[in-house]
């Protein structure tokens, strides 16, 4: 069958798209941007779009042309810069049940969440649970499934977060760490699409994904940390209370356009924990987070990955700190500063020069922390950087030999702007 998957880059629909490929169906994938996925998986028909700018039925009619499923995979934690969850999870949605009946798909399969409880009525899941009603009522032939905490070799999400505070050093700091959490393995998740599109799963499902274990945050953290090949350490639950800093925090860098799972939806959420209702049993096998996390034996990189996750935020902070600091200190003493110059140019041309490398630093020091900005603002850094080096070693070579280094300070700072470029992909 051809199958549009929406999400398709993302860590589940990549599963989806990889398992619904070996079933033997022509896949076409939908990603805001499929660059690299084009590369990791050439078996795909990949197309560029912004699921917030689809939010009229007109929006899908070139894109659902051939097409006779679609799997929705998509989605957002919170509203931010880089997302519009009304918009990409409601009205979007919506949209594209107005136009499957025109196009007469046979099936939509939603990959939901469980959307009561804690957070039932922030954004994420409201506008989840208005585009699983508004599917339920389309007469359209779907299944919906609302998977637990997802599992799997790649990690993103709330998945990258268990394993980067299973790499805490020496202790384990949690808020909410009795909470319950029930997990499924994206391998799972994948299976469940492939059992809708097969008729396992009649038109009407609506099923909740989960093996038949239950941890608690903190429990389910340790058994990360010895996948990771780290020795047990002693468990600090936190007051709730101290978590609001952090995500007061991570929801200013969603406001800037980074996805931080430290923000305030997730950590609302946890404070219930995660589990489902067994009531309605999926009749699906699943695994277990042991049996899960046993089928994909860690490496060297996965523990590099959790070490540098929670490292990445400080990274590009002080990295804006360090170049916004470098232009506003010099102009406090703008002709001190300038004093650098006059030995190579007339007064006004050094204080001109001096002003425009202050603008320049604090504009880099500013633009990095946008995250549509920062991959340019860190090559930013880095040219001007060099270009610092390059004219100061020619002009005033004696600087490398300054007790201060002024020089020296830099190479450091080129080091860290590497490693945030290292680290800058989310997917």
């Amino acid at each position: 069958m051809n199958i549009l998957i929406l999400g398709a880059t993302g860590f589940i629909g990549s599963a989806v798209a990889a398992r619904l490929l070996e079933d033997g169906h022509v896949i076409t994938g939908l990603g805001r941007n499929p660059g690299r996925a084009r590369f990791r998986q050439p078996g795909i028909r990949w197309i560029s779009a912004n699921l917030d700018k689809m939010t009229d039925a007109a929006d899908w009619a070139t894109v659902l042309e051939g097409q006779q499923i679609v799997v929705n995979s998509a989605g957002a934690l919170q509203d931010g810069l880089s997302d519009d969850l009304a918009a990409t999870q409601e009205r979007a949605m919506i949209a594209l049940q107005g136009a499957a009946r025109m196009a007469g798909l046979k099936l939509i399969i939603q990959i939901s969440a469980r959307t009561d409880g804690a957070g039932r009525d922030r954004p994420f899941l409201a506008t989840k649970r208005a585009a699983d009603l508004a599917l339920a009522a389309s007469g359209i032939p779907y299944v919906i499934l609302r998977p637990a905490l997802v599992l799997g070799r790649n990690a993103h999400g709330g998945t990258a977060l268990l394993r980067s505070l299973a790499a805490f050093p020496l202790v384990l700091p949690f808020v909410h760490a009795d909470s319950p959490v029930e997990t499924v393995a994206v391998e799972d998740v994948a299976a469940g699409v492939s059992a809708a599109i097969s008729g396992t799963l009649p038109s009407g499902s609506d099923i909740e994904l989960a093996a038949e274990e239950r941890h608690s945050l903190a429990s389910l953290v340790k058994l990360h940390r010895a996948w990771l090949g780290l020795p047990d350490a002693p468990v600090i639950s936190l007051p709730s209370i101290l978590a609001r800093p952090v995500t007061w925090l991570a929801d200013m860098a969603g406001h800037l356009g980074w996805r931080s799972p430290l923000r305030s939806t997730a950590i609302t959420v946890m404070s219930e924990g995660i589990s489902i209702d067994r009531a309605t049993p999926s009749g699906l096998p699943t695994l277990s987070a042991r049996a899960t996390l046993a089928a994909n034996p860690s490496g060297v990189q996965d523990l590099w990955f959790a070490r540098l996750y929670l490292l990445k935020p400080l990274v590009i902070s002080g990295l804006s700190v360090f170049w916004l600091l470098s232009g506003l200190i010099p102009l406090l003493a703008l002709e001190k500063t300038s004093a650098h110059f006059l030995p190579f140019m007339p007064e006004a041309a050094a204080t001109a020069l001096t002003l425009a490398t202050c603008l320049i630093d604090i504009a880099l020091g500013a633009a990095v922390l946008l995250r549509p900005l920062a991959q340019r603002a860190l090559l930013g850094m880095l040219a001007v950087s060099f270009t610092y080096l390059a004219g100061a070693s020619l002009l005033e070579p004696a600087l490398w030999l300054d007790p201060l280094g002024p020089l020296v300070k830099v190479l450091p700072s080129i080091l860290l702007t590497l490693t945030a470029l290292a680290t800058l992909d989310e997917r």
